[in-house]
C-alpha cells in the first residue's frame, strides 16, 4: 500500500477491500520473489503428480498441507527480510542479519517437511508401479 499522496492509512472499510489487498500482496510476491515462484512451480509439479499418480484423499490432504506450509513459511520469510531491510536500509548489522538467517531457516525446515511427507506418500505408489 503506497503513500504517494502522504495521507494516513485507514483500516480496510470491507471484505473485498481486504481481499485486494491480500491478492495484491500474492501479486508483488510472485513478481519480485524468485524463490515463491519457485515454490508455486514446485506445488503446480507436486499436484499433477498427484492426479496422475490418484493418490488417496488423506494423501491429498498431507500433501497440501506441505504445500502450504512452505508457501506460508516463504511469505513469513519475505515480510521479516522487507521489515529488516526497512528497518536497517544497506548497513550491515548482526541482528538482522540473525533475524534473516532464522527466517530462511524456517523455509527450509517447511521445505524439509514437504519433502519427508512427498517421501511418506509418493514410494509406496512408485514401488507398487
Amino acid at each position: 500500500m503506497a503513500l504517494k499522496d502522504k495521507k494516513e492509512p485507514s483500516k480496510n472499510r470491507n471484505f473485498i477491500e481486504s481481499l485486494k489487498h491480500a491478492i495484491d500482496g500474492l501479486i508483488i510476491l510472485c513478481k519480485t520473489e524468485r524463490n515463491f515462484r519457485i515454490h508455486l512451480l514446485i506445488s503446480v509439479i507436486v499436484i499433477v503428480l498427484s492426479i496422475v499418480l490418484k493418490i488417496k484423499s488423506e494423501q491429498w490432504i498431507w500433501i497440501l498441507l506441505a504445500i502450504f506450509i512452505v508457501l506460508i513459511a516463504e511469505v513469513i520469510n519475505t515480510l521479516c527480510e522487507s521489515i529488516v531491510n526497512l528497518i536497517v536500509g544497506q548497513e550491515y548489522n548482526k541482528i538482522a542479519k540473525k533475524t534473516k538467517d532464522v527466517a530462511a531457516a524456517g523455509v527450509v525446515i517447511a521445505s524439509i517437511f514437504a519433502i519427508i511427507i512427498g517421501c511418506i506418500v509418493y514410494i509406496p505408489i512408485i514401488l507398487e508401479l
